[in-house]
């Protein structure tokens, strides 16, 4: 399945995937969501226990259980993005996207700590951020990993309005996707965890069903159409 590769901040177009799913345009208050990401959380701790295999499980410094902690936190602020774009556009369509990659994402986070602590892992590791990827270690630059943005990225997000805050948002959650499907497509070359694959395909579909609605979105933005 391809995935979209222009640099990171450009919005150039992504390789269709039969287009993305139709959104229902839909805004959560601010606290609803906030609650519906915790009950995320709660569903994804309770319910995936039964999912995964006692026998054989991965060890501490697998690339299995450094996928879930780097994914965590790179899904973590995706979160954070999301919510603020979500209290502060007006655009519905991104009011339907940001809410989808927050309540999508934070539920994996659920299940990834779930699966860590049902394997007897702690949500942190020895290994530094990116250790269980080949090469992974030279992609993070300044403690960040792939498509992350900067805290000063995020402070300029939070504090824009408007079309300018819409046009920051998509273009740092473009960036932050194509970083973690790179993260996703290293787990499946690696990984024969039938649980951890159909975890980080979901990601893949899903991703790049998002890069082509952001890609569509940016288009829009700066032809003004």
């Amino acid at each position: 399945m391809p995935v979209s590769t222009t640099e990171t901040g450009a919005a150039g177009p992504a390789a269709p995937v039969d287009g993305p799913e139709p959104r229902r345009d839909f805004r959560f208050g601010v606290v609803w969501l906030a609650a519906l990401l915790i009950v995320g959380l709660l569903l994804g701790a309770g319910g995936t226990l039964l999912a995964v295999r006692k026998a054989g499980v991965p060890g501490d410094t697998s690339p299995e259980a450094g996928f879930l902690r780097d994914m965590s936190t790179h899904h973590a602020q995706a979160v954070e993005m999301s919510m603020i774009a979500h209290a502060g556009t007006t655009d519905p369509t991104i009011v339907s996207l940001s809410a989808d990659i927050a309540l999508t994402q934070n539920g994996q986070v659920g299940v990834m700590q779930a699966w860590l602590r049902d394997w007897g892992l702690s949500p942190t590791g020895s290994q530094p951020t990116m250790a269980w990827m080949p090469g992974g270690q030279a992609s993070v630059k300044n403690g960040l990993m792939p498509g992350m943005a900067t805290p000063a990225q995020i402070d300029q997000l939070r504090k824009a309005t408007g079309k300018d805050q819409d046009v920051q948002f998509l273009t740092l959650m473009r960036a932050h996707h194509l970083g973690g499907l790179h993260m996703a497509q290293a787990i499946l070359d690696q990984s024969s965890n039938k649980d951890v694959t159909w975890l980080a395909g979901s990601m893949v579909t899903g991703q790049q069903s998002d890069l082509n609605l952001i890609d569509d979105l940016l288009k829009k933005a700066q032809t003004g159409t």
